[in-house]
């Protein structure tokens, strides 16, 4: 089947917009004038006129969650709900009520954000939830994803007292009397999580399907996610069967790059004794890089900063491994021709995460490695200078200057924040790709876009470092051919052009002619996947 597009205001990834493409056995084999297009036509041929929409490269999200978000799409959603813990507690409350739950059943809720509660300045604890219940077990995830609260019942059945040591890279708070008071931060998280039921495969795959729905209504085509540690307890070739299986029904819509969490040495040599490395899978399913998690977030206080936070003199943040675990991990992977993408959001871990590369680089030299940091947020000069000599990928989350221009300077000073969400020059002095770190927030392109080209947040508050600032076609590109070359993938997607595969979508303006500040109110009209429409 050839389908002939006219009409429309097509981005090329070329400054000039053409007018028509045509779509063939899932790939574009012609870009160009609406004239020549029409040319293609024959008896079996499907004519669709743009009527001026304007059309561009599915977008590629290169770093999210896409089991993480399928799961929370599960969970009670307090991403609207937090502008109190008094409302929290009523949301929590209302669910219990109007649900009929097991004795035991745990309840699940993530999206709070203690920053923008009107009531308390402070995280939540076991006691305010205990206020909630203390027949059901309660866990509540931060936003961020790297803390969550539980009450007394969940602290119950996870057996854990004064007497439970404290775990590596990762902490519980305790209270006067030396008892946990529900407060879990990085590594600890697991310990609550092995608690709670574990879904079967049958359960991942439906996470899975409602997850890549939602991606195709904003637009995404593909994802580069971490999905290998969602659940403690399942093992990852459940995670990658999973997959395997969806591709093989035809029921993935969204084309996934693995970016293959292995928290241990010996878990990392297990996986490449299989056979697995970056690159081994086919267009729907695909294992990337090695994915490390280095620090903490921002907002929790627990990124790794080399110098206290100025609004916590007592605390550095944790960092999750030490220099020479984070040596091993990245030598064993880029000796095994496996990419690396590390999690590090504090400039002491990415001084780490960079100095652990350098080493690997040096001992084992590799042009085209393509290795990266993820979020790379509180940088310095001398950082920003070895991501340009080294060659690095930094995939950054324009979306978080959303709620982080609201705590930055009050988190590390404003000598610090000058050098910090540096964007335009991480593109323009190496190669940087964009995302959303979904579930952590929404996987909202348009609302990236905007915050990357205005610098603003999405109620209009800035600019934070406006020479900062992408432009919209730099913009675009961050989230269309940029994320196709963090997955060595540019060659076959993330433009509209001929022999590249068909995955595109149709927005209501053209991004190039509205004012920067309605970006985030464009809409997505329909997404194609491989020239099929899948929203």
């Amino acid at each position: 089947m050839r389908s002939i597009y006219y009409n429309g205001k097509v981005f090329t990834g070329e400054k000039n917009l053409q007018q028509a493409f045509v779509v063939e056995d899932n790939k574009f084999i012609y870009v160009g004038n609406n004239e020549e297009a029409l040319k293609y036509k024959s008896e079996c041929s499907t004519l669709i006129d743009l009527k001026e929409k304007f059309v561009c490269a599915g977008f590629n999200d290169s770093h999210m969650h896409v089991l993480g978000y399928g799961y929370s799409l599960k969970m009670i959603d307090l991403a609207k709900k937090t502008s109190s813990l008094k409302e929290i507690k009523n949301e929590i409350s209302k669910y219990i009520n109007s649900n009929k739950l097991k004795e035991n059943e745990w309840i699940c809720a993530r999206g709070w954000n203690h920053d923008y509660f009107n009531d308390v300045n402070r995280f939540p604890t076991k006691d305010d939830l205990d206020e909630i219940s203390t027949d059901y077990p309660i866990c509540i995830i931060r936003a961020c994803g790297h803390v969550c609260v539980v009450n007394s019942k969940a602290l119950q059945l996870a057996n854990i007292n004064k007497d439970t040591l404290q775990v590596e890279g990762g902490q519980f708070d305790i209270d006067e009397n030396n008892e946990p008071n529900g407060i879990f931060r990085e590594n600890a998280l697991n310990l609550i999580y092995n608690k709670i039921p574990k879904p079967d495969k049958e359960d991942i795959k439906n996470m899975i399907l409602m997850a890549c729905k939602s991606l195709n209504s904003y637009g995404i085509t593909s994802a580069q996610t971490d999905d290998f540690i969602v659940f403690p307890g399942v093992d990852y070739e459940t995670v990658i069967s999973a997959y395997k299986e969806l591709s093989n029904e035809g029921k993935l819509t969204v084309k996934i790059y693995e970016q293959a969490q292995l928290a241990q040495k010996k878990d990392l040599e297990k996986f490449l004794d299989k056979g697995y490395t970056t690159g081994v899978g086919d267009d729907y399913f695909k294992i990337g890089p090695l994915k490390l998690l280095g620090d903490g977030s921002l907002g929790a206080r627990t990124a790794y900063l080399n110098s206290p936070y100025s609004d916590d003199d007592t605390t550095f943040g944790i960092c999750t491994y030490t220099q020479e675990q984070f040596d091993e991990m990245v030598e064993l992977a880029h000796k095994n021709n496996m990419q690396v993408a590390i999690h590090a959001i504090g400039d002491k871990a990415m001084d780490m995460v960079v100095n652990s590369i350098e080493k690997a680089l040096d001992k084992y030299p590799r042009n085209n490695h393509r290795h990266g940091v993820v979020h790379c947020q509180l940088t310095t000069k001398d950082l920003l200078n070895k991501f340009r000599d080294l060659n690095l990928h930094a995939y950054v989350q324009s979306i978080f200057l959303d709620y982080d221009i609201n705590i930055v300077e009050d988190r590390i000073g404003s000598d610090r924040a000058k050098t910090s969400y540096n964007f335009n020059t991480l593109f323009k002095e190496t190669s940087m790709s964009n995302g959303s770190d979904c579930p952590v927030e929404l996987p909202n392109v348009l609302a990236g876009i905007y915050c990357a080209v205005t610098r603003k947040t999405l109620d209009g508050k800035g600019p934070f470092l406006p020479n900062q600032a992408l432009s919209v076609y730099d913009a675009i590109l961050s989230f269309t051919r940029l994320g196709a070359y963090a997955s060595f993938e540019e060659d076959i997607k993330g433009d509209i052009a001929v022999g590249k595969v068909a995955d595109f979508v149709i927005l209501s303006d053209n991004l190039f002619d509205i004012d920067d500040d309605k970006i985030k109110d464009v809409k997505v009209l329909k997404t194609f996947l491989d020239g099929k429409c899948v929203y």
